[in-house]
């Protein structure tokens, strides 16, 4: 028997449920891993609220993100053994595949045998950000060193991990943010520039920055009127890559803009690199680099214990956050 989190309709943070069940043992090809820590992201909170790319059969668990020690091994698992220090890799299939739980079943080919410098919360707040950033960045975009990149909602756990990514193969990394509130913290963590987009002219800053040539390179979750300052300010043959959807307004399509500068508007997931071993061992190795080199850093935010699950997702829907939120076990 394990505790775990599920939702039984749709809806806030309150719909959110410890629920005791059996759990069990992982079948061939599978690993059990006793969770200590949980990375959460906004995608867990567009699933309890329906709103999301899967539509799951309800009660469902949710949670991309873990970190644990190895409980047992299915039939034929190679690489990872009983008391392994583990992470794991975000699944295509939440509702198929659920993090939230102090026992929890996953493939082999996505558990990590993550570096011993790395702490339990750490460990939670790895893949998801840097597989997102990494696959955008470098699969995508082939960002390199003289490239201007512009990376919005920088303080996000994925716009740091963008950040660091920009600053690891020698590109200048342009954190948008919505207020200077957070321009310190993002300065620290590596930004070159910062700028508060409901300050500042947006697109006047980028010109100012990037000079008459522009950004060849705009990692944006956010959509909305920013598209069209953001294109404005982009180099000639620049892509813009869009990975969410957060603004509650309409997304213009800069027509004119795009055409004029042979522009490439690019929506991307981070199940491109999920679904392609290839892709994913790929960014794994980057990722693993950067970390024994100490480029690359998870930032956390805030820590809660998994009896707080439904106060931590009220913070995660706050924008309060500075990095990525943690929930321990």
């Amino acid at each position: 028997m394990a505790r775990v989190v599920r939702f039984h309709d749709y809806g806030g943070p309150e719909v959110l449920r410890i629920e005791t069940v059996d759990v069990p043992p992982p079948g061939p090809g599978e690993v059990q891993i006793r969770v200590r820590a949980l990375g959460l992201n906004r995608a867990e909170a567009l699933l309890r609220a329906g709103t999301y790319i899967e539509n799951p059969t309800l009660p469902s668990g949710l949670g991309l993100e873990a970190s644990g020690v190895v409980e047992a091994t299915g039939e034929g698992v190679e690489g990872v053994a009983p008391g392994d220090a583990v992470s794991v890799v975000p699944p295509v299939s939440m509702v198929r595949w659920p993090a939230y739980g102090e026992l929890i079943t996953y493939p082999a080919s996505l558990v990590v045998r993550h570096p011993p410098s790395l702490g339990w919360e750490e460990a939670a707040a790895l893949w998801m950000p840097y597989l997102t950033a990494y696959g955008a960045l470098i699969d995508v975009a082939g960002l390199g060193g003289g490239d201007f990149v512009v990376i919005t909602a920088a303080s996000s756990s994925v716009g740091i991990a963008a950040i660091q990514i920009a600053n690891r193969v020698g590109a200048t990394a342009i954190a948008v943010t919505r207020t200077s509130a957070k321009k310190p913290a993002l300065l620290e963590a590596g930004a070159t520039h910062v700028i508060a987009a409901s300050e500042e002219d947006l697109e006047a800053r980028l010109r100012e920055i990037t000079g008459p040539d522009g950004a060849r390179v705009v990692f944006d979750p956010v959509g909305g009127p920013i598209f069209e300052p953001l294109t404005a300010a982009m180099s000639s043959g620049g892509i813009l890559i869009e990975y969410g959807g957060l603004s509650l307004v309409p997304t213009p399509f800069p027509l004119f803009t795009v055409l004029g500068k042979s522009l490439t508007l690019r929506g991307y997931l981070v199940h491109e690199i999920l679904g392609d071993p290839a892709r994913l061992t790929a960014a794994k190795a980057f990722i693993l680099d950067g970390l024994a080199a100490g480029a690359l850093k998870p930032v956390i935010a805030r820590t809660f214990p998994f009896d707080q699950i439904v106060e931590a997702h009220r913070y995660l829907e706050s924008n309060e956050q500075f990095g990525k939120i943690v929930v321990t076990i």
